[in-house]
């Protein structure tokens, strides 16, 4: 018969032998005695692999990265031995070999800077001992970029594109050196900055929120670095705002993974600067409106009389403010506006006293008026006001205590007198007009 529907016991063999799987190389093709050397094995039919063997030793470790790659770690052993690979469907019969016994494995005491973006290309220094002899730098399973041996205790190397945390190791004739981590980070995202304005001498603190700030090594306010931050969690930062003109300023976070700018979003206000106030004093229960003039009062958040906050105030523009004015005790005060951008200069307000009225000399006069009238008593300094009931009567302040009013004409009999001042009003005094004698 020719043909066949069935496979010969040689064909199996030559199926069986063609799917086993092959070693071409080994890196690096020697180590310590010691083992522990970090060794990628290239070849083909890796998939599935039970075993890897340095001569007759299992390796304690393997990985397979994939059909053509395996990582292993070597185990100690001596001289020159067969490296092979073992899957279901065989072992590897190419004679590539490892060499034990070429020096100690290096090590590694720090790496410099220990973290840099996903998108990788940040400059590594590596130091340690052993390195002058470096063949490979990996970080985790991914061969550096580049590196380059400066001496035997540095090497510099390129930091390939990766994610989280890798071991960083050296690898030279000797073996493979200790691992350190290297972290890869995400670009920061600032969302925001509180309080978002203060004063154009700097000097304030401000939160600054975001994402990915662990790592952070740089903090500007427009062009000018923070006077100082500090990283307090992954998603804030505390910064002292240093010196800048009036106006908006972008806020940028700086990382090993990058930056994160918000535009604008911090502003330099103008310390506010009071001209006048009027009027320029009021009673000592307080309660009239006071009008404050000057610049830069639009951002106002305060009004204080002396150490007290005015009872309310309302911003009419960014030159004027009124203002209810708190009780106080009687003298005067300085008065000052607050602003994100500082604290004003003071202007002076006086707490006057409520005048008091002891006696009228004379007490009584013509109807028809025009005499003098001599009003004592005290707090009359600043009187703007002398009423015969309610008729305005015209006066001149002699001082504190005296005033000398023309009692206005009116109807015969008696009349209250009372004063008015900045104070108050006091209490009445009476006065009585007299008709002319009878005839």
């Amino acid at each position: 018969m020719s043909g066949s529907a069935h496979s010969t016991p040689v064909s199996d063999a030559r199926r069986l032998a063609s799917s086993a799987p092959t070693v071409s190389s080994v890196a690096p093709a020697a180590g310590s005695t010691a083992g522990g050397a970090s060794v990628t094995v290239l070849g083909t039919g890796f998939t599935g692999a039970t075993a890897v063997r340095f001569g007759a030793t299992l390796a304690p470790s393997f990985a397979v990265l994939s059909d053509t790659r395996i990582g292993v770690t070597s185990p100690p052993g001596t001289g020159t031995v067969q490296v092979t690979v073992t899957t279901p469907s065989g072992t590897s019969n190419e004679f590539v070999m490892f060499s034990y016994g070429l020096g100690p494995a290096p090590s590694l005491t720090s790496v410099t800077p220990n973290s840099g973006p996903v998108t990788g290309g940040t400059t590594v220094v590596l130091t340690g001992a052993g390195l002058a002899a470096a063949s490979a730098v990996r970080f985790g399973a991914v061969a550096a970029a580049s590196f380059t041996v400066v001496s035997d205790s540095r090497v510099t190397a390129v930091a390939p594109p990766g994610t989280g945390t890798v071991q960083v190791t050296v690898t030279t004739a000797g073996g493979s050196s200790n691992g350190l981590a290297y972290t890869y980070s995400g670009a920061p995202a600032l969302s925001g900055v509180s309080p978002d304005q203060g004063p154009t001498a700097g000097g304030n603190t401000v939160t600054l929120t975001a994402t990915g700030l662990t790592s952070a090594t740089a903090v500007t306010f427009g062009a000018t670095p923070a006077t100082s931050f500090t990283v307090v969690s992954p998603t804030t930062i505390t910064a002292v705002v240093p010196p800048g003109a009036a106006g908006a300023v972008p806020v940028t976070v700086t990382t090993p993974g990058g930056t994160s700018t918000l535009p604008s979003s911090y502003f330099y206000v103008n310390a506010p600067v009071l001209v006048a106030l009027a009027p320029v004093s009021g009673p000592l229960s307080g309660g009239n409106t006071v009008t404050l003039t000057g610049t830069h009062l639009v951002e106002a958040t305060a009004v204080r009389f002396a150490n007290t906050a005015a009872t309310s105030f309302t911003v009419v523009s960014d030159t004027r403010i009124t203002a209810v004015a708190p009780a106080g005790p009687a003298g005067p005060v300085d008065v000052t506006v607050s602003t994100a951008g500082g604290t004003s200069n003071a202007v002076s307000y006086a707490y006057v006293p409520a005048p008091a009225l002891t006696a009228l000399s004379p007490g009584q006069g013509p109807a028809s008026g025009g005499n003098s009238v001599t009003l004592t008593g005290t707090g009359l300094g600043p009187t703007t006001r002398v009423l015969f009931g309610a008729t305005p009567a015209t006066f001149t302040v002699v001082s504190d205590t005296h005033v000398v009013a023309e009692a206005p004409p009116g109807a015969v009999g008696p009349v209250d007198v009372t004063v008015v001042t900045p104070g108050g009003t006091s209490a009445p005094a009476g006065y009585t007009r007299v008709g002319p004698p009878a005839v």
